[in-house]
């Protein structure tokens, strides 16, 4: 142990000359305009209308006790980030428990419409499946 250096961790003296610090922002030519934030609406109104795609909304009742459960299935494009959003508020909306698993969101009672308005407010085109 006598022989290793130590690192310092308050900082310390300066670690050498800069020669970037006599240079000013005086004369630069204006940098881009920062990019617009995630949940900025467009400024293009087409781009606002045009759908992510299909998803399908479909009932199951099977190996689930009797219990109805809305899976959402189909998204292309998204990230669990995002799914993980979309149940979030679809549980909100619909006031009852759900989850993201393997990919598609399962939302617990029978709740097409408020699962439908939801997905269509995020710009997906829902389809009801499975027939009932």
């Amino acid at each position: 142990m006598s022989g290793e250096k130590r690192i310092r961790t308050d900082g310390g003296p300066a670690f050498g000359h800069n020669p970037f610090d006599a240079l000013s922002g005086e004369g630069l030519p204006v940098g881009p305009d920062a990019p617009p934030a995630p949940n900025a609406p467009a400024a293009d109104p087409k781009a606002k209308t045009k759908s992510r795609g299909r998803v399908d909304i479909i009932r199951q009742k099977a190996g689930r006790g009797g219990k109805t459960v809305m899976v959402v299935t189909g998204f292309v494009g998204i990230g669990m980030p995002e799914k993980e959003a979309l149940a979030q508020a679809m549980r909100k909306a619909c006031g009852t428990g759900g989850t993201v698993k393997e990919g598609h969101i399962e939302i617990q009672g029978e709740n097409r419409e408020a699962v439908a308005r939801i997905l269509s407010e995020a710009r997906f085109r829902p389809v009801f499946a499975g027939g009932w």
